[in-house]
């Protein structure tokens, strides 16, 4: 395959990039791998990518980009079909939001759309990113759906069609194939977990309710199926997953389940029994997870054609591996090099990429960064942390609103809404996005009590979790899983949460490393997974990085009064300014400290700017000059 469309670009340019991945981009560095733990049917999986379909054009561990894992995964399909075993491939949503080339196009996701479509994916489903603005769960009906030729499954997720008003399914809410070369037969399903932050055109129905569904049992009561594949944008251990694995157990006990899971970002591996478990890889396009299982049944052959068979039935065998994201990965696993990699297809859709970020004007710089500003790999505060130098010159130089600038304000800002590091070098249009990628605005409460709002942080950031309950989607998200933060304590930790409250925010959180790759090739920093499997998944062995909790909010005070010695005092009133996203919460916990305030209360502050855009003005402002 050349290319599915070619509507703006010319095959003149596709052959440009020979060696694939971005021209920009550095190149991996060798590493001690693990291989493959290839079995009877294999998948590919990809979450919450954000529209980092570039790759990281910084960081070289995770430098390729969709065409380099389009040339990847074709390389796989090849070796399957000469083993006579089959490949799968998953993609379980927030394919947008979070990269200049989702971002900065007008309207949003015009490149990415047509990059996405160039991967052939077995089995889609939705992420709450899809669903935030009408727009772009619109597209999804109108354009990715459509373009995934029966592949997108939305399980408990309905639309009201663009054009005719009407309530309708997104799209399918499950289908049955039959893998090409094992006959295995698969059931596949598509959820979202239980989301109600979604734009009014769509409804998320609740998991608990969707498996009670008359289409869904019925579903679920076909004999005739070799697997249960459950791909959603839902956490593993989570009662959506848990629920869906009781209903199927409930009429289909023995049967194998496969769940792949997305939303938080982090490499992990579930087993719900041993014939189910479930894979999470990554967020950005870090991570390409691998899992394979062999034991399953072949309904659509006479006979399962794999060693040991009737042993393996009874007790199949289920593996993973966490893929980084870089040629130097791709080429040991395929067994091949610079020249013989990529294939036509690959380098062309590279050459779109490449294309459509010079189109964006995605490499103008701003200004140049002249330090690292990390989102967890500092503590907060600190001057490497990226919230310290928002909270501590971004928030006071820029939020100002011209008809209140002399009125002591309390700027409250969630850290959820950075989503990413600032590296030393260029800080460009890309950088912004990938740093700020929201269009949320500022609002703001006039004449709140300061006795009131000097407490709003303390109850955000639940370092008193009995006061209020503040939703998961407040929280940030960490890069690693609850179980490689135990590692790095030593001890259990029942989940994240254990570690946002109080002074545990700042505790490092190093994992040891599982060095069994050798002593030939010196490690670099990276991903050191500790799952339910183990400390063995990542294909990479990596020395840890050190990574720290952040609150969920940050705080600026700002035009405050001084005292005669200069030092900032309290005043009686202040307005409480804070990012849009976060309205409910501010009001909700003012409401709990006893104040009145309610939604008519709250007015737009400094216009329609946005955070984005505001740090883009900081930063042309303050880091001028080129790298």
């Amino acid at each position: 395959m050349i290319l599915r469309s070619l509507s703006w670009l010319t095959l003149l340019t596709l052959f440009v990039l020979g060696q694939s991945a971005q021209p920009s981009a550095p190149e991996p560095l060798a590493a001690p791998l693990r291989e493959l733990p290839w079995g009877q049917l294999n998948f590919l999986h990809t979450t919450d990518t954000h529209g980092w379909h570039a790759g990281h054009l910084q960081e070289p561990s995770f430098t390729g980009d969709w065409g380099d894992y389009i040339s990847f995964a074709e390389r796989l399909h090849e070796k399957a079909d000469e083993e006579g075993i089959d490949l799968l491939l998953v993609d379980t949503g927030d394919r947008i939001e979070g990269n200049g080339l989702y971002d900065a196009s007008d309207p949003k996701g015009i490149y990415t759309r047509e990059i996405f479509k160039e991967q052939e994916i077995d089995v889609i489903c939705p992420g709450n990113h899809e669903l935030y603005k009408k727009a772009s769960s619109d597209n999804e009906y109108l354009s990715t759906v459509p373009n995934s030729h029966g592949n997108y499954l939305a399980s408990n997720l309905d639309i009201l069609d663009p054009k005719t008003g009407e309530r309708v399914p997104l799209a399918p809410r499950f289908k049955k194939f039959t893998t090409k070369n094992q006959g295995i037969r698969v059931l596949a399903f598509g959820f979202l977990f239980d989301f109600t932050g979604n734009a009014n055109n769509t409804i998320v129905e609740a998991v608990e309710k969707t498996v009670q569904q008359r289409w869904f049992l019925e579903a679920v009561h076909d004999r005739n199926v070799d697997l249960f594949l459950v791909a959603g944008h839902v956490l593993l251990d989570s009662p959506e997953y848990h629920a869906i694995f009781k209903a199927i157990r409930e009429v289909q006990w023995d049967t194998p389940i496969q769940f792949f899971g997305g939303h938080t970002h982090i490499r992990d591996y579930f087993k719900y029994d041993s014939k189910a478990y479930g894979l999470e890889s990554g967020r950005y396009m870090e991570t390409i997870g691998f899992m394979s299982i062999t034991g399953l049944s072949t309904g659509g052959k006479s006979r399962a054609s794999f060693p040991n068979a009737d042993r393996m039935l009874a007790s199949p065998k289920f593996a993973r591996r966490y893929i980084d994201n870089n040629l130097y990965s791709f080429r040991h696993h395929t067994s091949l090099n610079s020249t013989t990699f990529p294939t036509a297809h690959g380098r062309n859709v590279s050459a779109m990429i490449a294309s459509a970020r010079k189109e964006l004007k995605l490499d103008h710089q701003f200004g140049c960064a002249p330090q690292d500003l990390w989102t967890n790999r500092a503590p907060f505060p600190n001057k490497h942390s990226i919230f310290s130098w928002l909270q501590d010159q971004v928030l006071p130089d820029m939020i100002s609103d011209p008809t209140r600038k002399d009125v002591p304000r309390l700027v409250i800002v969630n850290t959820g809404g950075i989503r990413f590091d600032i590296f030393k070098g260029p800080f460009t249009i890309d950088t912004t996005y990938t740093v700020s990628p929201f269009t949320s605005g500022f609002r703001y409460i006039k004449n709140v009590p300061f006795e009131s709002a000097k407490r709003l942080k303390q109850i955000l950031n639940q370092e008193v979790p009995q006061l209020v309950n503040i939703p998961h989607e407040l929280a940030p998200h960490l890069p690693v899983s609850a179980r490689t933060l135990a590692a790095a304590f030593r001890g259990p930790i029942k989940s994240v949460d254990h570690l946002h409250h109080g002074s545990a925010n700042q505790l490092p959180l190093t994992p040891s490393v599982d060095d069994d790759g050798g002593d030939d090739i010196p490690l670099t920093p990276g991903y050191t997974t500790h799952d339910a499997a183990g400390s063995d998944g990542d294909d990479t062995i990596h020395s840890a990085i050190q990574f720290y909790t952040v609150p969920n909010v940050i705080e600026s005070r700002i035009a405050f009064p001084e005292s005669e010695d200069g030092t900032a005092k309290d005043p009686e009133e202040v307005d409480v300014v804070y990012i849009d996203f976060i309205e409910r919460y501010v009001l909700l916990a003012l409401k709990f400290l006893g104040t009145e305030f309610e939604i008519g209360d709250t007015e737009a502050y400094i216009g329609t700017k946005e955070l984005t855009g505001l740090i883009s003005e900081w930063v042309e402002e303050n880091w001028k000059g080129d790298c």
